[in-house]
């Protein structure tokens, strides 16, 4: 099970840069693998703070997949950085703002997850 955190602040979402599975290059919601003993909300808070450098809170859960966790998420406290010394985070290329306009970026995995966001946040 993966549990990923959900950032957005004015037009732009907190994303990272990486190789998938698949062996492609996506930019994707930071997030990982929920550790044994571990809750998915835990596992969210833990994985943002490893690839972003963000200590963050749960404000609510805003997907949940056969296998995955999507959380929103807000940034209480840390600076924008991406540790190339925890060996986790081997995968990641980049850290960065992404514009909700740059269609390119988006994926057929995480268009959905902003999609979804955008209507709660319309209602």
């Amino acid at each position: 099970m993966i549990s990923q955190g959900f950032i957005m602040k004015i037009n732009e979402v907190l994303m990272v840069k990486q190789y998938v599975e698949r062996g492609d290059i996506v930019w994707n919601f930071p997030g990982g693998s929920i550790e044994e003993g571990e809750t998915p909300q835990e596992a969210c808070v833990r994985e943002v703070k490893e690839e972003t450098g963000f200590d963050v809170e749960i404000n609510e859960l805003l997907y949940k997949g056969k296998s995955k966790y999507t959380y929103t998420v807000k940034i209480v406290s840390g600076l924008l950085e991406l540790n190339k010394e925890l060996k986790d985070n081997n995968g990641i290329i980049d850290v960065q703002w992404i514009s909700i306009f740059d269609k390119e970026k988006w994926d057929d995995y995480t268009l959905p997850i902003l999609q979804r966001f955008q209507e709660k946040d319309d209602v």
